[in-house]
């Protein structure tokens, strides 16, 4: 049993090495002077702090992350209500089919947005919806759905089926037994999706590329890929705005990283 445990602590200790040295070494490269040449985990002497104004104001993260945000806060709660609707039908719910109906969403999975962004792009210039916040949204909503709906039907299947029927007998509806009885079971399975939901939309870079050209309406990955072009000699200049655009995320996750890993944990264990 110690073998095992110790077994576990080092492997977690390696994944968290993996995942904190290179965002360590983009930071400390943030902080050395504009020009440097850096070259691995160089921790600076004098740090420059002013590399983050200098790259806010030469990148315009401004308005970039301001889009970001709105298309980030609309497909999370649509993306939500979608999903627990459809999780909650086919879970608790006896629809004809209901299984072959996951098994498409399950489906849905499998396929990258590569094998799809060009039609779709196609589509919508067709009907002139290229350059516009809301089918960008509607398409990541379509995106993450599959997902969403998958996660769902797992957390509301762990719901005990007595307290399902004790709720018909009082004489619970449907929307009445989904809100007071099934949501406050899932709740940590909810709160996780939401916050997967949010890193996705916020990372989102080839769909945003392609269905925006407007400069005005890009979002902060995409305006970064922009600003890496301009910029490739400067490291430091790099860096920060890497930094600028990667920490809305996690100042997020240290918020509500208990509640995550609750989630991650019950979708685990019910799973």
């Amino acid at each position: 049993m110690n073998t095992q445990r110790l077994l576990s602590h080092a492997i977690l200790l390696l994944l968290a090495i993996v995942t904190l040295v290179p965002l360590t070494s983009i930071f400390f490269a943030s902080l050395h002077a504009p020009g440097s040449l850096i070259v691995g985990l160089s921790i600076p002497t004098d740090p420059h702090w002013e590399n983050y104004a200098a790259a806010w104001n030469a990148g315009g993260f401004a308005p970039l992350i301001r889009t970001s945000l709105v298309i980030a806060l609309s497909v999370v709660p649509l993306t939500l209500i979608l999903g627990t609707m459809a999780g909650y039908g086919l879970s608790m719910l006896r629809i004809p089919g209901r299984a072959a109906i996951l098994g498409l969403f399950i489906a849905g999975l499998t396929i990258p947005i590569e094998l799809v962004i060009i039609p779709l792009y196609f589509d919508l210039r067709a009907l002139g919806l290229t350059n516009a916040l809301g089918p960008l949204i509607l398409a990541e909503t379509s995106l993450f759905l599959p997902f969403s709906v998958f996660w769902m039907t797992t957390q509301f299947r762990s719901v005990p089926r007595e307290l399902a029927d004790a709720a018909k007998v009082d004489g619970a509806g449907q929307f009445r037994m989904l809100w007071s009885v099934a949501l406050p079971l899932v709740r940590p399975g909810l709160v996780t999706l939401g916050l997967l939901i949010f890193l996705w939309s916020w990372k989102q870079f080839l769909l945003v590329l392609v269905l925006i050209q407007d400069p005005a309406l890009r979002t902060a990955p995409a305006g970064l890929g922009f600003f890496v072009g301009e910029n490739t000699l400067d490291i430091p200049m790099l860096s920060a705005g890497t930094m600028i655009v990667i920490l809305p995320v996690l100042v997020l996750y240290l918020v509500f990283q208990r509640k995550f890993a609750d989630g991650l944990l019950q979708g685990a264990v019910k799973g």
